[in-house]
């Protein structure tokens, strides 16, 4: 009795310093450290442009109660399985008729009507905020997702399922006879989404990074303004490449020496800028569509903008635009006879600067336009 009084006295103290709400949560939510993700039924927990921008859908409802079952197994996923998971709710109207294939009895065009009724309203739970569609997360999300049976989605008396496809999944996972496939749940066809909130800008292709971006502002004849997706590349000026990060840091911090009043920038890549200015700059008085563009290791002339570099055969080769080749003959290094040397190679000469042997075309660098609305709407600081 002795021996087991100090540790009584101790239980008891700590017992009295626990607050009442303490007391009332259950034992293991006091033990065991983990993230919790709320689950207030008050709360709709709607999506909105500042969750992330790939998430899971994991089901649909349409129908009258719809929403609720929505709301009742987005907060099931909240609470008993820890996911994020939002409502979202679209209307559809389908009033207009489309036109159909073929004709109708008497010559007009075939037309469709929905026998569904001409609107529909239809709710979304889509569950995570992942940063990419490569996010590691998001697959494991998404294979939860496929094998969970929440109990807000179990058939019961009294209780119409406003889960859209619902019979129509249960008799295919019924006949399939694949053991995978087999151990999907009512959220089997879950797949990631875009959220549908972010315009679509957002997900554009990104473009240059920020610090390439500085070294093209205010460039009269920038690629970054060039309208088209390809253009043909004719002359090249490498410049020097910094590799060491202080050196790096430096530049971007704008100084021009390190510590010791050695240069940070060195001349090459300066005259490399200035060659392919000179060189843009010529070509534009000539009455050449050109631009220039400044990479970190090189500058660029380039010649022409157009959509597509030409059609695909049939047997999967390219058939060059007609006009990029042009471009690509006109400005191409000639064969002359040098004599005693032979045939030799020579670049074309524009301002006194030689172009490059063999022109290119290449894709027209763009701006990011999803950076551009991250920064501005503050998404992910």
């Amino acid at each position: 009795m002795v021996r087991r009084a100090p540790f009584a006295l101790l239980a008891a103290l700590i017992f009295s310093m626990l607050t009442p709400a303490a007391v009332a949560a259950p034992a293991w939510h006091r033990l065991v450290p983990f993230s919790r993700v709320e689950a207030d039924p008050d709360k709709s927990y709607r999506i909105t442009d500042k969750n992330g921008p790939w998430m899971v859908l994991a089901t649909t409802f349409s129908g009258q109660g719809a929403g609720q079952q929505a709301h009742e197994l987005a907060l099931e996923l909240r609470s008993s399985h820890g996911l994020e998971a939002y409502v979202q709710d679209k209307k559809f109207d389908f009033s207009a008729d489309l036109n159909g294939r073929g004709r109708a009895r008497y010559g007009s065009r075939s037309s469709w009507t929905n026998r569904r009724g001409n609107q529909s309203h239809e709710f979304a739970v889509l569950v995570g905020n992942f940063s990419s569609i490569n996010d590691k997360n998001a697959a494991k999300t998404l294979k939860k997702i496929k094998r969970l049976w929440p109990k807000s989605l179990e058939a019961s008396e009294g209780r119409v399922s406003r889960q859209n496809f619902r019979a129509w999944r249960s008799l295919l996972l019924n006949l399939n006879q694949s053991k995978r496939k087999q151990q999907r749940g009512p959220m089997g066809k879950a797949f990631l989404t875009t959220n549908p909130m972010l315009p679509p800008e957002y997900f554009a292709p990104k473009g240059v990074d920020q610090f390439v971006l500085d070294m093209n502002r205010g460039v009269k004849y920038s690629l970054l303004d060039c309208p088209g997706k390809f253009t043909v590349t004719v002359a090249t000026f490498k410049g020097t490449v910094v590799i060491k990060q202080e050196r790096i840091k430096a530049i971007a911090e704008g100084k021009s020496r390190d510590a010791h009043g050695r240069k940070l920038w060195q001349s090459k890549l300066a005259d490399a800028a200035m060659k392919a200015h000179e060189v843009t700059l010529a070509l534009r008085k000539k009455g050449y569509d050109a631009y220039e563009f400044h990479d970190r290791g090189a500058s660029l002339v380039t010649v022409g903008s157009f959509e597509s570099i030409g059609p695909t055969r049939r047997d999967g080769k390219i058939e060059l635009n007609p006009k990029i080749y042009k471009i690509m003959q006109t400005f191409g290094a000639r064969k002359i006879n040098a004599g005693s040397r032979g045939i030799v190679t020579q670049p074309q000469m524009v301002a006194g600067i030689a172009l490059d042997i063999q022109p290119i075309p290449v894709q027209v660098p763009k701006r990011s336009l999803s950076s551009d609305y991250a920064s501005k709407t503050g998404l992910f600081r």
